[in-house]
């Protein structure tokens, strides 16, 4: 495992970067705009080497005494994904769930296109090729992130629908392929340093989808990241948002070169390679609710709620859902499915139903939490404030007692302001919602992954004294997923 040091050196290696509002980001450690983040992955790495974080980051000693990185295995077992999950589980937790994408992430997709190219099984140099780059991942460290390929709205919207797709290739040599386009959002690629961009490029080759890994600092590719998150400048006054915005862009390709060894092919569907991505998003997920649930906690005492019952009931129905998602993915982990390769994979009904709960609660989450602090989670001062001489007394008398200082009230209520009310958490419920195609994309998964249609119906029908029909429900699970936003672009106004 490389140094959060060996990270920061590896990031300076010539890559084009626009941040919107912003203009050229020249070096992404320094950079004011991706300094604080960047601080937070070069953390991530520097954690593998903390005494007080190895039992949680690095496997238990193996037979000569050595570990390795828990985020780099291979699950063979429901154990090992047991192992994996309490690593996900506390690292995503620090952040509040905003960091979605680390080098941990990198490797479930490098282990998912692996089990993609294997399922498609188009050769035995395309399985060599993803495996090694597998092992490269989890020897190296090195950071990958995922786009699913799609295209910008405006390659959607052009009039013929042979030049819609995201990608094209313009020239095959003996050594690679030259691309040409434009894909849509992807997170942290101004942090990365390759990019898995996956089947929903609409690239073919030989009847396969072409799927690509292509590095950050490639000659002729330029990353377009969207606007920072809207932040006080004051870390004290906007916390979590100073320190979590993982920038998420676009990847423009000008005629980029790719070797062979990095072309996957694979199914026109980008879900075998999402096999484990939906299970450590779900992490994300459940840290931000437990964050949320912290909280609502720390709240009720700083605001002497203790003994009032409508505040305990909110509490209580924090509590249920949050217990509801971690119960799911406990039993995603527990109840493991197999991939032919003998991978342990998430149990994507289990994780299907905790993922479709984590939607509906979370907007009554966020409510709860502005709820319980009342007014005060509005007008809670700022550092300057605080320090003003002429302020200082009286934001004292209206903001301390109880145990608790002005300036340490006020912190927590700026904390709970920045994560329910800031445009850092508007950011991550937009992005959730499209990210993976929202609520009816995880029905769809759910309808797909659940295997107990005729066995309970059958199960019903016997205990019937007569005959019955078998019941045969396969075309429910089996029916396609229902195509993700299709666009239609618009005919244009006749003069």
């Amino acid at each position: 495992m490389r140094t959060g040091a060996e990270y920061k050196e590896a990031l300076r290696d010539g890559r084009r970067i626009w941040i919107i509002g912003e203009g050229w980001v020249e070096d992404v450690p320094t950079h004011p705009a991706t300094r604080a983040m960047f601080e937070e992955y070069v953390a991530w790495y520097d954690r593998h080497f903390d005494p007080e974080w190895q039992d949680v980051v690095l496997t238990p000693p193996d037979a000569k005494g050595e570990r390795s990185p828990v985020g780099f295995i291979v699950p063979r077992s429901a154990d090992d994904l047991r192992l994996m999950g309490k690593c996900f589980s506390a690292t995503t937790f620090l952040s509040a769930g905003n960091i979605t994408h680390t080098p941990a992430y990198g490797h479930m997709i490098a282990l998912g296109v692996l089990h993609a190219v294997g399922l498609r099984n188009a050769s035995p140099q395309q399985v060599a090729n993803a495996e090694a780059y597998r092992a490269e991942i989890a020897r190296t460290g090195r950071f990958l992130t995922f786009a699913a390929g799609a295209a910008t709205i405006g390659y959607r919207m052009r009039p013929d629908p042979a030049e819609r797709a995201a990608l094209r290739i313009v020239k095959e040599t003996d050594a690679g392929v030259v691309v040409r386009g434009k894909i849509g959002m992807h997170t942290s690629p101004a942090f990365a340093e390759d990019v898995y961009i996956g089947a929903n490029c609409g690239t073919d080759i030989d009847g396969h989808r072409a799927t690509f890994v292509v590095a950050v600092n490639s000659p002729g590719v330029t990353v377009i990241c969207r606007r920072m998150a809207a932040r006080d400048p004051s870390p004290f006054a906007a916390p979590l948002s100073n320190r979590y915005d993982e920038l998420d862009g676009q990847m423009w390709l000008d005629d980029v070169f790719i070797p062979w060894e990095r072309v996957r092919l694979t199914e026109p569907s980008a879900e075998p390679v999402a096999r484990w991505l939906f299970w450590h998003q779900l992490y994300c997920w459940l840290s931000k609710a437990e964050f949320t649930l912290g909280l609502a906690f720390a709240c009720t005492q700083a605001m002497g709620l203790m003994s009032h019952d409508p505040t305990i009931e909110y509490l209580v129905d924090l509590i249920t859902d949050v217990q509801t998602v971690r119960s799911c993915q406990l039993a995603t982990e527990c109840d493991p499915e197999f991939t032919p390769e003998g991978y342990a994979a998430p149990n994507h009904a289990h994780l299907s139903a905790g993922s479709l709960a984590m939607l509906r609660a979370r907007p009554r989450m966020d409510e709860i939490l502005r709820i319980l602090p009342g007014s005060s989670l509005v007008v809670a001062p700022s550092e300057r404030e605080l320090g003003d001489p002429a302020f200082a007394e009286g934001f004292e008398a209206s903001f301390g007692g109880g145990g608790y200082t002005a300036r340490q009230r006020a912190a927590l209520l700026n904390m709970a302001w920045d994560h329910v009310g800031s445009a850092l958490d508007h950011r991550e419920s937009v992005y959730e919602l499209h990210a993976n195609g929202g609520a009816m994309a995880w029905r769809n998964r759910l309808r797909r992954s659940y295997n107990r249609y005729n066995e309970l119906a059958n199960a019903v029908l016997r205990q019937l004294d007569m005959e019955m029909p078998e019941v045969d429900l396969s075309a429910i699970r089996n029916a396609p997923m229902a195509a993700r936003r299709p666009v239609t672009p618009p005919t244009a106004a006749k003069p």
